[in-house]
């Protein structure tokens, strides 16, 4: 297929890119608007792949997005691009609206104008609020976000919903629980908390630490995406969990034990404003359904990001300092759209 990939320069992006070029057999359009999260690095010595080309672009910029499904032929959308991060989202809610819910919409129109067949939203548990201390998420469950961030995520599904029920057009949902892993942007839970402890600097808790989050190795939750793409049946909603239950402050000891750093690191800060308590994810439906099931333990994805992290002190250092964003800025212009081949 030429899948059109948007936001493909970004965490669980650039590890799909990876995946699938790896894989052989299909063409992908990266179109990316670099801003803070998105980063080249992810994806460094894939340029010279011919099924692979890199646009740099906003998902709302209309004549953009027409061009280029005229001229690459997409057959399939798998949309990654969002401002994902809560905190951002409660400093600055704007922003997160805008690009999630109008950008989606954008996207959606361009694919459906040029008969698309199918198009994949990558969305998240958070829309679905906070969990109590039993129970899980299933895609039935009612949409009750939280935060800035949730709820422009929820109303992007909403019109992939709407798009699908008004216009027949092929849309799927995937809703996902905490990605980890490499290449993952350094304000995120875990890679902040192994950068702050390889430079012996606190580590912010908030609250008590006691939020449990259900974790998900990035390659398993992109095998899922191309498993739903390929296989999803237009209109479904697929939640995609790892079946890893934990609290933060158990994962923030996890990792303190494996880089032999010492307890005193963590710093226990104010709670965030509506941060929620609980998610975890039933994903029986994905597997009963596709046959797809996490292919990770915990114990070995953690230690292998771990080791990631380790061994890329470079990546996550630049990415730190900002340097990467410069280098981008610097090469395609701030505002600038270019493309390779």
């Amino acid at each position: 297929m030429n899948i059109l990939v948007t936001g493909g320069a970004g965490f669980i992006g650039a590890n799909y890119v990876r995946q699938v070029l790896d894989a052989g057999g299909d063409r992908i359009v990266n179109l990316d608007a670099l801003t803070y999260a998105g980063n080249l690095e992810n994806l460094a010595g894939y340029d010279e792949n011919p099924d692979y080309r890199f646009v740099r672009g906003d998902i709302r910029d209309r004549d953009l997005l027409d061009a280029l499904f005229a001229e690459e032929r997409i057959e399939a959308v798998v949309n990654f691009a969002a401002e994902s991060h809560v905190d951002r989202s409660i400093d600055g809610p704007r922003e997160f609206l805008e690009a999630n819910i109008m950008g989606t919409q954008c996207l959606l129109e361009a694919a459906r104008q040029a008969g698309v067949a199918r198009f994949l939203q990558v969305s998240t548990d958070e829309v679905y609020g906070s969990l109590g201390a039993e129970g899980l998420f299933t895609e039935a469950s009612p949409i009750q976000p939280n935060s800035p961030y949730a709820a422009s995520k929820a109303a992007a599904d909403l019109v992939c919903r709407a798009y699908f029920h008004t216009y027949g057009f092929p849309v799927l949902i995937t809703r996902c629980s905490n990605n980890y892993g490499p290449y993952q942007f350094p304000e995120k839970l875990i890679p902040l908390m192994i950068a702050n402890a390889l430079e012996d600097r606190p580590l912010p808790v908030y609250g008590d630490g006691r939020n449990v989050r259900d974790w998900l190795y990035v390659a398993d939750h992109c095998s899922a995406i191309d498993t739903v793409l390929r296989r999803g049946t237009p209109g479904e909603v697929y939640n995609i969990g790892g079946c890893n239950e934990m609290e933060n402050i158990a994962i923030i000891r996890r990792l303190l034990g494996l880089l032999e750093k010492d307890e005193s690191l963590i710093t226990y800060v104010t709670d965030r404003p509506g941060h929620d308590r609980r998610y975890a994810i039933d994903a029986s439906k994905i597997e009963r359904d596709l046959g797809w099931t996490p292919a990770h333990r915990f114990d070995d994805g953690i230690a292998a990001t771990v080791a990631w992290y380790l061994d890329n002190r470079s990546w996550w250092e630049s990415v730190r300092d900002g340097t990467y964003q410069s280098y981008y800025d610097r090469m395609y212009g701030a505002e600038g759209r270019h493309g390779s081949s």
